[in-house]
């Protein structure tokens, strides 16, 4: 099937194309972009040209950040294409419904995919979680902006979600882990003097779980889930790709090449099924946090 990629940068380069220069079900038949290229692919500056010269192409996965990408997404349904979205697959719920029901009443495939749930250790512990009683439980999840977003300001803007855009990985895992559903309880919010969106969050989130997000981690980076049960202690590390049951390792590893290709192969199962995938769980948490969080100004942030 012949697929479309708009919004070349650093995470379209390091994971969407190659994961689907390896696909046995996609071929990259074009790209849009403002300035970022893939050799040897056609390329677009603006999504309407190329949907209108390639009426071949059924499937258009976007790479945008999330305030432009609704625009470019209402454009790819009007268009009779099936759609892919980057986490998180909006700016707002809102318009993450509105798209939603556009696929529906065109039965159109719509995806809004969570790359950290295809890390190798989510379904095992997903599967050992099943029955047991949770205790307590702690996420940290503290990673450098500067390194995994050299300059990208619009991620400390409204509606870039700050320190949630990494973070919003860590809730992906635990709302598909979990056996019961979690809701938030209470947030702290530190904002910089200087931005829109926070740079570090506390999250006080139901069944006893805590979160600790930061976007301002220097040398390793954190990104583990600890969860205590009535049977037992599970850890998450690297992302969710090294598994641990009472510090003895289970499965995983330490790479995430395999997150991309899952997501591409769940995305044309969908589509041969006619069917969709928009689960909202971890957005929702998030957008409570911005609700009701109680916000700190903290020193401004420069890149």
């Amino acid at each position: 099937m012949k697929i479309a990629l708009v919004g070349i940068g650093k995470i379209a380069l390091d994971q969407h194309v190659p994961a689907l220069a390896a696909s046995p079900d996609w071929d990259l038949t074009a790209t849009v972009s403002r300035s970022g290229q893939v050799p040897g692919v056609l390329a677009f500056h603006d999504i309407d040209t190329m949907l209108a010269a390639h009426p071949e192409i059924c499937a258009i996965s976007l790479c945008l950040p999330p305030v432009p990408r609704f625009a470019a997404a209402v454009a790819v349904l009007r268009a009779g294409r099936h759609l892919m979205l980057e986490k998180p697959p909006g700016a707002t719920l809102s318009e993450v419904h509105v798209l939603r029901d556009m696929a529906a009443a065109q039965g159109l495939t719509i995806f809004a995919t969570w790359h950290s749930r295809m890390a190798q250790g989510v379904a095992a512990a997903r599967d050992w979680l099943a029955g047991r009683t949770i205790r307590e439980g702690r996420i940290t999840w503290r990673e450098d902006i500067r390194k995994w977003h050299p300059g990208q300001d619009w991620i400390l803007d409204a509606g870039g979600m700050g320190v949630f855009d990494p973070g919003i990985n860590a809730l992906s895992i635990l709302t598909a882990i979990l056996p019961e559903p979690v809701h938030l309880q209470g947030a702290d919010l530190d904002v910089p003097a200087n931005r829109q969106a926070p740079i570090a969050a506390r999250l006080q989130l139901s069944q006893g779980i805590t979160a600790d997000l930061d976007f301002r981690q220097q040398g390793p980076q954190t990104w583990d889930i600890r969860i205590v049960t009535d049977d037992g202690t599970l850890v998450l590390r690297n992302g969710g790709n090294i598994l641990q049951i009472d510090d003895r390792p289970v499965t995983g590893g330490d790479s995430i090449m395999q997150e991309y290709p899952a997501l591409y192969d769940r995305m044309a199962r969908l589509v041969r099924q006619g069917a969709s995938d928009v689960d909202l769980a971890p957005m929702v948490l998030v957008a409570d946090a911005f609700t009701s969080g109680r916000r700190h100004a903290v020193d401004p942030f420069e890149f």
